[in-house]
């Protein structure tokens, strides 16, 4: 079993792989619709910024005083990091890409969230932002064993996902085949992903995608 140091390693470098990506967007850039419903290209990377600095005991009072609604508690977080600008918002993300503080103790979970939500900015933008494989297996089998941020365990439970690119392969069940990147998005409820999958057990997963409410 690989320690938290292993996952703070794959966190920060995808950070940082994030990073050199935000810095270069042009301003117009930062105000476009990101993969999250409602949410900007700025606003994603607020809710990274606040998802890397913010202490346990931050997080709980927050969500206490968001009566543990987790949309508002989500939109409250994002809000302090936000700042007057998409420069401030840019600074607010690069000084928590060093940070070890992972909210709810799971560097997994918290490495799901850089890697799914980097996607959910490139892909908007029509722009490649490949992460490491070794960081997509591990957010891979981690969205595979258990609901986290997202229902994850629960849409592919009965189902076999197979990366057509790695060896990765996680359940049993009609078949779900396409790039490792793109599971992992799927097993995260990114709809948009679906067409670029394969096998009989997609339509099953789309059903249980497309039935969620969107977030």
């Amino acid at each position: 079993m690989k320690d938290a140091r292993w996952h703070w390693e794959l966190v920060h470098a995808e950070r940082a792989r994030l990073t050199g990506l935000l810095g270069s967007l042009a301003p117009e850039q930062w105000n476009a619709p990101s993969l999250c419903a409602n949410w900007q290209i700025r606003d994603v990377a607020a809710h990274l910024a606040a998802a890397g600095s913010t202490s346990t005991a931050r997080w709980l009072v927050n969500m206490a005083r968001s009566g543990f609604n987790a949309d508002r508690h989500n939109e409250r977080l994002l809000r302090l990091q936000l700042g007057d600008g998409a420069r401030q918002t840019l600074d607010n993300f690069n000084r928590s890409a060093s940070k070890s503080i992972a909210p709810l103790k799971s560097v997994t979970g918290l490495l799901g969230e850089v890697v799914v939500h980097g996607q959910d900015i490139a892909q908007a933008l029509d722009l490649i932002l490949r992460p490491e494989p070794t960081a997509l297996r591990a957010v891979a089998g981690f969205f595979a064993s258990k609901d986290f941020a997202v229902n994850s365990s629960t849409l592919v439970k009965g189902l076999r996902m197979s990366a057509a690119d790695d060896a990765f392969s996680c359940g049993n069940g009609p078949e779900v085949r396409g790039e490792l990147l793109d599971l992992v998005l799927a097993m995260a409820g990114r709809e948009q992903v679906l067409p670029r999958l394969q096998g009989a057990g997609v339509g099953e997963l789309a059903r249980r995608i497309t039935a969620q409410p969107r977030k």
